[in-house]
């Protein structure tokens, strides 16, 4: 069973996103790219250099329901006429649009966000969402995890691996320990924990840092001999992805706790000093705010520091 990589052009900073076709039967799209004429194109092209088209396709699997990842699903599915799209059950909010729900303001505003700069970011999250074909959830069939997928030349298992997302899965085959993960691991960037409400409570916010360190470390056990990443190249030593990824979170952590004054801090006073560039800018600002956020609710789960609300914002303060 061979997995052949697709590279598809993306309008974002971070470059190419990386489809996977699977050339057995049934014919599998693992992620498609985002709805843009030369997404589409590009992967016309990479399926016609396997002899196929569209309308061969049979699954179309997503890691996740980013932009990059899943916007030309529809598309795709609609030219196949009897494709299904699989996608775990806590991405189906992603789909609407990011920050469209009343959760993700009350999240943002709580992480002391001004209104001004919520509205802006949704704004261009609205934007955004457009490259992405709504999906109704009666059009998604559900990944589990656990539950083996099936070729005709193999399986690969569904691993549930939450952190970017809540609902991110890696698909894993035995037969030779190779892995597709999605955004959960990447050569040469480390990914950006999201800030998500709960899919279990939309009232807290999902613990995405530790959920994805955990993640981390379940792919890890499985000694991965070669790890197929969203973007950039293939990962042949994990266990040096593993250990750089562990330096950097550390890293993180004592830089955000090094900068919490006696009188505490919010996310957003926090984004700001540890990314000055990135919080008034474009879509770097949520991911600015998101990776604050996360390292600031990891530190507290640790016991390193204490959390409590002022007149509806939450402030974060040394134990």
């Amino acid at each position: 069973m061979k997995i052949l990589p697709i590279s598809i052009p993306t309008p974002f900073y971070v470059g190419d996103v990386n489809v996977y076709l699977i050339r057995e039967d049934p014919v599998t799209l693992i992620d498609v790219g985002p709805k843009t004429d030369e997404a589409a194109e590009a992967l016309r092209r990479g399926l016609a250099g396997h002899g196929l088209t569209f309308a061969d396709v049979q699954r179309i699997v997503l890691t996740h329901a980013h932009e990059d990842h899943c916007g030309l699903a529809r598309q795709v599915r609609d030219a196949a006429k009897n494709a299904e799209i699989y996608l775990h059950q806590w991405e189906s909010g992603h789909l609407v649009g990011r920050l469209s729900h009343e959760e993700n303001r009350r999240l943002l505003l709580r992480s002391g966000v001004p209104e001004k700069a919520f509205d802006e970011m949704r704004s261009l999250y609205e934007e955004i969402s457009l490259l992405t074909d709504a999906l109704d959830p009666e059009d998604l069939l559900p990944l589990t995890d656990g539950e083996e997928l099936e070729f005709a030349g193999g399986t690969m298992r569904v691993l549930h691996t939450p952190g970017h997302t809540p609902g991110s899965c890696s698909f894993f085959r035995e037969a030779d320990r190779t892995l597709v993960c999605g955004d959960c691991v990447l050569k040469r960037i480390t990914p950006n924990p999201i800030l998500s409400p709960d899919p279990l409570d939309p009232d807290r916010r999902f613990p995405s840092l530790a959920e994805y360190m955990v993640s981390l470390a379940r792919l890890r056990e499985l000694r991965p001999t070669l790890a197929y990443g969203g973007h950039g190249e293939p990962v042949t030593d994990f266990e040096e992805i593993f250990n750089r990824y562990v330096r950097a979170v550390d890293e993180r952590q004592r830089r955000i706790l090094s900068l919490i004054p006696a009188t505490g801090a919010t996310a957003f006073e926090i984004a700001r000093s540890v990314f000055p560039n990135a919080v008034g800018h474009d879509v770097h600002r949520f991911l600015a705010i998101s990776e604050a956020v996360a390292h600031l609710d990891y530190a507290e789960r640790e016991g390193k520091l204490a959390v409590e609300s002022k007149n509806g914002i939450e402030v974060y303060r040394k134990k």
